[in-house]
Formats: structure tokens, C-alpha cells, sequence
């Protein structure tokens, strides 16, 4: 039998604070002395793996025994702790054995620092070192429960039901391995595991008293087996765009705003925890750690709980009043007042020479002060008002702060007119009342506060009184009124902050979230608009008196002409003759007109000279785009590189055509958030926005898919696992040696791993046509030299070996693999083998891919069989199946943006003053907020949809839309309902989205 732990000798102590506390405070100072060297193993979450009698010498080699010990199930834990309890214990090499225990337990903390010091390694590095660490925090949780049973009377039938509970709770590290369950590079068909809901636990880097997964679930109303998944798929180093499309059956079909969410409230919880952590590592250096304080900080989920736990114990901190009373010894009266009040006298705690306890006053405000910390700080008490409140009414006030009038201006004051005496249930206020009430606060216009009637207050009183701190005998009734006095006194000055403070920062965050979420459906929907190729277009940035800016650009994507004009300077007649003989010249007839200043007169312009018929015999349209984040590209670094030597002002032209002609190439080049489509985008947290629109950008890019040997370096940093070194490594390694003949190559280039090649490689696309191109130029290439090698030798001339590797540098990568159809598909190559499969089942071959013949192929088997049944055969999962399908029947210039809305393209202009109440028009999103849709219908002044307008009914049932609202560039039939002339405002209601 292994030895015991040093902890033989050390007294016995209670179950629960031998394994919820003590084991937490001994890993974060392991530099301490001897009594606090041991590995921290939170309560409910030690796994008590299977020991077999091994002899001395082979102690040290347990590594191999973890596999099997991981793959125990059911009731076989139970079993094996059984058996030890049966066995007899060595008591004579007890010292022998603890001195030699001593030495592994001081390895196992160095392992256990060294692990969170080397976060940053590969994932494979740090899987391997947490699995030894694991090993070794089990070895001694199980002698140190055994060491337990030794020193405690208990029976079987204890240790039976201790079993049974940690079976209940199904810890996943007793019964299944956590990173063989989701190994995403092992696992290439991405069959669906579903795990039970006995599976779901998750070993975190730092342990809490709570379960990760269980409170992702929670918040996020998500289905614990796929939080599970998640999580798992998240620390393999997945991204959401190979999540989405290629682990479909492992998240239950989620959409890409849910899976970002519940990353969000993953890295939130993360957070807390390892704040947590570093908290009691403070505290624990002051000396001041005690078990209850390590327990109330180990329950905490929010920063708003640890924030009030740990307040009095920060560095510098003059301490609260409760601790001040305790440093004057009335905390044994304040815990006797509830244990065993009829032996308490106040009395003898008076010192007349001591402040704060020369009267009895002072001492019963003292033991009140106690009470009412213990109280504020207590779960079970907390947990109680916290329910009460979700089922009371609690309403947030904001009113017009005192001396805004004085230090405000008052055109700010005049935008909050709403909120100057507002009132609303939390449970019914709106995200961007939140966000506005908030800039008001933070203005010093508004002065905000949360309302708990004083119903809550006294039924909060009443139960503390009758249930959780109801003392154990008889009180006198002075004592209860110092009972009832820290009651009142612990509601009022710590308890109802805090839930103040709850509510407040639940709201915040919750409008927060809500508003990034809505920018990131925004800024996909602006990506996804349908580009307009095979067009010339001219743009035109506006402008008064430096004139506005023009730019010709081929369909693609060249630069052809820039120039200015100057339109609104009384030159308009004798510009039109140079803007027709730029449109003529270069056969143009679309003109792109960017959305700034002189946006309007520069539209009335152009409508004007299309209604006389000026540009006969071109037929030419135009539109209006939205310029936000052009002048921001155009002196960017990016753009110099691109446009040397052209004048910025130019570049906005160039960039608001090439917005029309592709528009997720061109505004990817631009930072998410200068695009201009959000809602209080300056008042939420920056770090949380910039995630999320890049996340957008990212999933936007990789869904739509490049042409690896013709993208640009700026489009390819934004796939699914690469990054701006990658792009680069991509870009050298093909002007190097050519272009990429398929996937394969991907993993020649520098810096491209597993990981990123599998992360990337199903939304990089290898055009076959070009590939073709260059593969028959590059024989016609190679057969001309060797018959000029051949004219050469048979003259005597010496060709160099040099020269000719030279020449074959670039063709040499190239020679030996070959093209791939399936490389220009959307088919991950690790389902090749299962796509050529489907092949023979339906009869085709490669070279079919993407013509009506293969559809039809696929359409029949689907008829006959069903894709349940064909996916049972190949044997895959339905979602794999389907993307295969996909990819084999989409043509090779598919590209799904075309089912989004194109710009809207017109020859005529409408004023505000020609608009009336009941006219029907057509427009454009513009932009989408959560209180309602801005629409541009042709008067230079949007409209506004209010949100409750905007019904389910309405919207479009054919489209694919990924979420229920509009977003921007979808086109819409409305009805004017309001026009305020002086304030510039237009009330529109949404008829149908066309």
C-alpha cells in the first residue's frame, strides 16, 4: 500500500475545512511553511482514482496508471475505496514514508507553479503537464482520504454514500478523459458527441466552488452537454468559423452570435476566477486569510460579489467596522449572542481606559457591526434576497442631477429631456435606455439610483430572524435588539449597495453586450452585400471647396483615371462636359457617390444631367454608399502600400467605388469600428467591441472563402487561423515559388502548423481554371528550354547547372503534386476521404464538381436513400455530409452574398419638403439599433422605423437572414407615418422587405 501524507501527524480537523479551504490557501503560498505545502483540490471535484499495491521502488513511476484510472466508470471508484479502507496501514513507517512524501509534494506544488507560469506553451505542452498534475493532486487527495478514514471513525457505509454522491455529481475527470472526448485534429469525420449530463465537468487552471459549465449553462440558456463542448473545443484552439462549419453536431447547430456569446461569458467567468485567485494570494501574504473569508471568496461568480467580499482586506484599506471591533476582542460575544445567548454578559467586555470599551454602548455597536458583516457576507443569506428581489417590483430612477445646469451645456441637457424624471421595473427597461440613462450619469447631467421597496426590507428582516440567524436559545431582549439592530444596520449599508451595485452592473453589461451584438450584425450584414463585378465605376467623394474627388476603376479593380471637379463652386456647367467625356472614354455608366459632406448636392447634380439625358447614349445610374472609415483608410499604411504616390483624397474615391465592387475586400482593410454602423459604440467596453467585430470580420471572410493565389495579404490575415504573420509567410512563399497547386502546399509555408492548417484550410480555395493556366504555360515554358538546352549543346555551348536550377526554381515546389478539384470546394480536407466516397455512391467524378449533371446525381441517391441513411453508410455525420453535398454542387463561381441586396442604384432625387404623411416609398437600411431601424429613402434625411414596428410577419420568409431584425443594405417598402420639418425627422412604418 502507498505511504500516508505528512498530514498523519497533523490534528484532526473537520472534513469541510480540511477540503474546501485549507487545500486552496496551501497551493497559493507554497513557499510558506510545511503546514501549507500542499496541491489545492477544491470540494466535490477530487477525483479518487483506483490505487494498486506497487512496491517501493516503482513509486515513482506512475505515469502509465492515469490512463486506466481516467477511464473507470460507474462504481468502480467506489469499489477501490472500499478496498483501501479494508487494508491495514503501516503505522510503523510513518515517518519514513512522510519524509519521503514530503519531497513529492513539494514537486507536485513546483509542477503546479511551473504549469501556470507556462500558460503560453502549445496546447499539446500544456495538456501533458496538467495531466501529470492532475496525477499527482490525485495521489494525495486519496491518501489524504484515507488518512481521514484512518484518524476518523466512520463506517462503510459513510464511505458507500460518499461515493455514491461523487457519482451523482459525475465528476468528468473520474469517468471519461476531458481532452481524448473532443479532439478536434483526431476526430475527422466530427462525429456528434452528445455528453450526458453526469459528464459535464471541466477541470479549470483555477478551481472554484462552483461548477464552470453549470454556470455558462445557466447564463447563457444553453444545454449543459453543449456548454461542455464548447469549452473543450475552445481550449483546443478552434475557431468560431471552423466551429460553425465543421463541428456543427458538437455545438447543436448554434449560430455564430450565440457561440460568441457564450465565449464572452467563458472569458468573463475565466476572469473572475483567476481575479479570485489573485486576491487570496493578497490577502493570504497579509496574514489575513481565515476559512470563511477563503469560502466566501471561492463563491464568487461576478466582480461585483468578489469586489464586496474583499473590500475591507485591500492593501491600505483603514479596515471596516467590523473589523475594528473584532481587533477589540468582541467577536466571541457577537458569535456567543447566536450560539448561546443566555451565556452572554456584555458587561465584562467593558474597559473604561479602552475606546470602544468604556461603555456598554459601544460595545453592544460593536457586536451590532460584527453581526451585520457576518450577516452581509453570509451565501445562504445573500442567495435569499437576491431571490426575493427577482419576484419583488425594483424599479432604477434617473432624474436631473443638481448642477448639471451650471458645468453642463445645455444642448447636452436638452438630449436627455426623457430621462430627467424617469422610472422603470429593471426587469422591463430597455439596452439603449440603459446605455443613454448611463452617459447621462457619466455627463453629470442625470443623477441615477435603484429602488427595493420596503416590503423586500421587512420580509428580508423576518425570515433572517425566524430561519438563518434565529440564535440557539433563549435571548434577552436587549440582546434581540442589537439581533434586530444589525439586521436593519446590514440591509442598509452593506446589503442594499450591493445589490444596487448588482443591478447596475447586470444592466450595464447586459445593454453592452446587446449593443456590440447588434454592431456585429450590422457590420456582417455591410460585409455580405452583394458586390457588383464586371462593372466600370466611377467614384465620386464630394466635397465643396476643395472640389470633389474622382476615381475610375476597371471591374478589376484597377485604378484607370483619378481627377477632380469642381462642382459646387459655379463651374458646374463646364464640369459636366469633362465628367462625360471620363464617362464616354472608359465606357462607365455607374457612378458611386460616397455619403459625406456635399453628399446631397452633389446627388442633385448628377440626377439633374440623367434626367435632361446629358451622358446620351450611356444609360447611367447611381448610388449613394456610405463613406464612414474612407478618410481614416486613405492615410493608413496600408493604403500608401497599395497607392503609392497617390494623393489621399484620391484614395477615398478609389475606396468608395471599390465598395461597390467588392465590398467585404475593400472594408476589410478598414478597423471594424471606424465603419460607423453601432449604437453607443463609445460607451461600451473597447476590448469587448474590437473581440467581437473581429470575430465578425473574421467569420465573414473565411465563410465567403479566398482565392489563395490571387487574395490580397490584407483579406488573408482575416481567415480562420491565420494571422498577419501567416498572410505574409503565405504571400512570400508563393511570389517564391509560385502559386499553390493545392491545400497540401499550405503546410510548406513557414509558421503554418496543424493546427492553423486545419483552422484554415476549408476557406482557402485553389481555382482550378488557374491552376490549369499556369500548369499548361509552365510545360509550354520547360519544353521550350530543353529544346533550347538541346540547340545549345549541339553547338558547344556550356549550360551551367546554375542557371538552369535557377530556372526551375519556381516550377520545382509544383512538379510533384498535383491538383485537387475538391481544393475549390468548401470540403474540409479532412473529410476527402468521405467526399470520395459519396462520389462512387452517386456515380460521379471530380471533374463533375459544380455542374448541373452532378446535382442531379446527388438529387437522386438523396431521393432514394434520404441523407440519415447515406450519412450511415459512408459513415458520417449529417452536417459533414451536407457541407459535402454543398461543396459538389455549388458551380465554381458560387458565392452566397448574391442572395443579399445589391446597392440601390436610381436616376432621380426626392426632397423632405415633397414628402406627405401616407406615401409609400422604397429605400435602404441604413443602419439598425435596438431601438429602431434607420432607412434612406432619397431626401438626404434618414428615416426612422421604431422598433416595435418591426414585426416578425413583415420581414422577408424567403430570404436566409441570420437574425430577426433588418440590417444595413437590405432594401425595404415603408409608409410615412410623421414628418417633423424643423427637427429633421421622418417616422416611417415597415410594409415589406423586398
Amino acid at each position: 500500500m502507498s505511504s500516508l501524507p505528512r498530514r498523519a501527524k497533523v490534528k484532526v480537523q473537520t472534513v469541510v475545512s480540511k477540503d474546501e479551504f485549507s487545500s486552496f490557501s496551501e497551493l497559493s503560498s507554497a513557499s510558506e511553511d510545511d503546514k501549507e505545502d500542499s496541491a489545492w483540490e477544491p470540494q466535490k471535484k477530487v477525483p479518487r482514482s483506483r490505487k494498486l499495491p506497487v512496491s517501493k521502488e516503482s513509486k515513482l513511476k506512475r505515469a502509465p496508471r492515469v490512463k486506466n484510472t481516467l477511464q473507470t466508470k460507474d462504481g468502480s471508484e467506489g469499489v477501490a475505496v472500499k478496498e483501501e479502507l479494508d487494508s491495514s496501514v503501516p503505522i510503523a513507517d510513518v515517518d519514513l514514508e512522510d519524509r519521503k512524501n514530503k519531497l513529492e509534494t513539494v514537486q507536485t506544488l513546483k509542477t503546479a507553479k511551473m504549469k501556470r507560469k507556462n500558460s503560453a506553451q502549445s496546447p499539446s505542452a500544456r495538456r501533458t503537464k496538467k495531466l501529470k498534475a492532475d496525477e499527482e493532486t490525485s495521489k494525495a487527495s486519496s491518501l489524504e482520504s484515507r488518512n481521514n478514514s484512518t484518524e476518523t471513525p466512520s463506517t462503510s457505509a459513510t464511505w458507500e454514500g460518499g461515493c455514491k454522491k461523487e457519482e451523482s455529481e459525475d465528476d468528468f475527470t473520474c469517468s471519461q478523459s476531458p481532452l481524448k472526448k473532443v479532439k478536434t485534429e483526431m476526430c475527422p469525420q466530427g462525429q456528434p458527441v452528445r455528453f450526458p449530463a453526469n459528464a459535464n465537468n471541466i477541470k479549470e487552471e483555477v478551481e472554484m466552488n462552483w461548477d464552470i459549465v453549470q454556470v455558462l449553462s445557466e447564463r447563457t440558456d444553453i444545454e449543459l452537454w453543449v456548454c461542455a463542448n464548447i469549452i473543450r473545443l475552445f481550449n483546443d484552439d478552434n475557431t468560431i468559423p471552423f466551429i460553425i462549419r465543421y463541428r456543427k453536431e458538437l455545438i447543436n447547430n448554434l449560430d455564430a452570435d450565440s457561440l460568441r456569446e457564450v465565449q464572452q461569458t467563458l472569458e468573463e467567468l475565466r476572469a473572475v476566477a483567476k481575479k479570485t485567485y489573485n486576491t487570496i494570494q493578497k490577502i493570504k501574504k497579509e496574514g489575513k486569510m481565515s476559512e470563511c473569508l477563503l469560502k466566501a471568496l471561492l463563491n464568487c461568480k461576478t466582480f461585483e460579489e468578489l469586489e464586496h467580499v474583499s473590500a475591507p482586506y485591500k492593501t491600505g484599506s483603514k479596515g471596516t467596522k467590523a473589523q475594528r471591533a473584532k481587533q477589540l476582542g468582541l467577536e466571541g460575544a457577537a458569535r456567543t449572542l447566536l450560539e448561546n445567548p443566555g451565556d452572554l454578559n456584555l458587561l465584562s467586555y467593558i474597559r473604561p481606559n479602552v475606546k470602544g470599551l468604556s461603555a456598554l454602548q459601544d460595545i453592544e455597536t460593536g457586536v451590532q457591526h460584527i453581526l451585520a458583516d457576518m450577516i452581509a457576507k453570509d451565501k445562504d443569506t445573500l442567495d435569499f434576497i437576491r431571490k426575493l428581489c427577482q419576484n419583488r417590483y425594483i424599479c432604477i430612477q434617473s432624474s436631473l442631477a443638481k448642477v448639471s445646469s451650471k458645468k453642463v451645456n445645455e444642448k447636452d441637457v436638452d438630449k436627455f429631456l426623457l430621462y430627467q424624471n424617469f422610472s422603470c421595473n429593471i426587469r422591463n427597461i430597455q439596452h439603449h435606455q440603459i446605455l443613454a440613462i448611463n452617459r447621462g450619469e457619466n455627463l453629470k447631467i442625470l443623477t441615477v439610483k435603484v429602488n427595493i421597496s420596503d416590503g423586500v426590507k421587512n420580509e428580508f428582516c423576518r425570515w433572517c430572524i425566524q430561519n438563518r440567524w434565529r440564535p440557539r436559545g433563549f435571548a434577552r431582549p436587549e440582546l434581540m435588539k442589537i439581533l434586530y439592530n444589525s439586521l436593519d444596520d446590514s440591509f442598509k449599508r452593506l446589503i442594499y449597495p450591493l445589490l444596487c451595485r448588482e443591478f447596475r452592473a447586470k444592466l450595464t453589461s447586459d445593454a453592452e453586450k446587446e449593443s456590440v451584438m447588434m454592431f456585429g450584425r450590422n457590420l456582417r450584414q455591410l460585409l455580405l452585400t452583394s458586390p457588383v463585378p464586371g462593372r466600370t465605376l466611377m467614384g465620386v467623394d464630394p466635397g465643396y471647396k476643395h472640389g470633389c474627388k474622382l476615381a475610375i476603376i476597371s471591374p478589376t479593380s484597377q485604378i484607370l483615371h483619378t481627377d477632380v471637379v469642381y462642382l459646387h463652386c459655379g463651374q458646374g456647367f463646364r464640369e459636366a462636359e469633362k465628367i462625360k467625356r471620363l464617362l464616354l472614354n472608359f465606357n462607365c455608366s455607374t457612378v458611386v457617390i460616397g455619403n459625406g459632406t456635399a453628399c446631397r448636392e452633389t446627388e442633385a447634380y448628377f440626377a439633374d444631367l440623367i434626367m435632361k439625358n446629358y451622358f446620351a447614349p450611356l444609360d447611367i445610374v447611381y448610388c449613394i454608399v456610405s463613406e464612414a472609415g474612407a478618410s481614416v483608410y486613405s492615410v493608413s499604411p496600408e493604403a500608401n502600400k497599395e497607392m503609392p504616390g497617390l494623393d489621399p483624397n484620391l484614395r477615398s474615391a478609389v475606396s468608395i467605388a471599390r465598395r461597390v465592387q467588392d465590398p467585404l475586400a475593400e472594408l476589410v482593410k478598414i478597423e471594424p469600428k471606424h465603419i460607423g454602423v453601432g449604437m453607443y459604440q463609445h460607451d461600451v467596453s473597447q476590448t469587448l467591441l474590437k473581440a467581437t467585430l473581429d470575430s465578425v470580420v473574421e467569420e465573414c471572410v473565411s465563410f465567403v472563402g479566398v482565392d489563395i493565389n490571387i487574395c490580397s495579404e490584407v483579406l488573408l490575415r482575416h481567415i480562420a487561423g491565420l494571422n498577419a504573420n501567416r498572410a505574409k509567410n503565405i504571400i512570400e512563399w508563393r511570389e517564391k515559388n509560385g502559386p499553390f497547386v493545392n491545400r497540401e502546399q499550405l503546410k510548406k509555408v513557414k509558421g503554418l502548423g496543424p493546427k492553423s492548417f486545419q483552422q484554415c484550410a476549408g476557406f482557402i480555395r485553389v481555382n482550378q481554371d488557374y491552376i490549369r493556366t499556369f500548369c499548361s504555360s509552365q510545360q509550354t515554358e520547360s519544353a521550350g528550354e530543353m529544346q533550347g538546352v538541346a540547340v545549345a549543346s549541339s553547338a558547344g555551348v556550356e549550360v551551367t547547372n546554375e542557371k538552369q536550377s535557377k530556372k526551375k526554381s519556381k516550377t520545382a515546389a509544383n512538379a510533384v503534386l498535383k491538383p485537387n478539384p475538391l481544393d475549390q470546394t468548401c470540403i474540409h480536407p479532412e473529410s476527402y476521404d468521405i467526399a470520395m466516397r459519396f462520389l462512387s455512391f452517386v456515380g460521379g467524378t471530380l471533374c463533375e464538381i459544380g455542374k448541373p449533371e452532378m446535382q442531379q446525381k446527388i438529387n437522386s441517391l438523396l431521393e432514394k436513400e434520404g441523407i440519415e441513411k447515406t450519412a450511415e453508410r459512408l459513415p458520417t455525420t449529417v452536417h459533414t455530409l451536407q457541407v459535402i453535398i454543398d461543396g459538389l454542387s455549388q458551380p465554381e463561381s458560387f458565392d452566397f452574398r448574391t442572395d443579399f441586396d445589391k446597392p440601390d442604384f436610381k436616376r432621380s432625387i426626392v426632397c423632405l419638403e415633397d414628402l406627405q404623411v401616407g406615401t409609400v416609398l422604397t429605400g435602404k437600411v441604413e443602419n439598425a439599433t435596438l431601438f429602431g431601424i434607420f432607412v434612406d429613402i432619397g431626401v438626404g434625411r434618414s428615416g426612422l422605423i421604431p422598433i416595435r414596428n418591426v414585426t416578425e410577419a413583415k420581414l422577408s420568409k424567403t430570404k436566409k437572414r441570420r437574425s430577426l431584425g433588418l440590417g444595413p443594405g437590405e432594401r425595404v417598402e415603408v409608409r410615412v407615418l410623421n414628418i417633423d420639418i424643423p427637427r429633421s425627422r421622418i417616422t416611417l412604418d415597415l410594409i415589406r422587405v423586398l
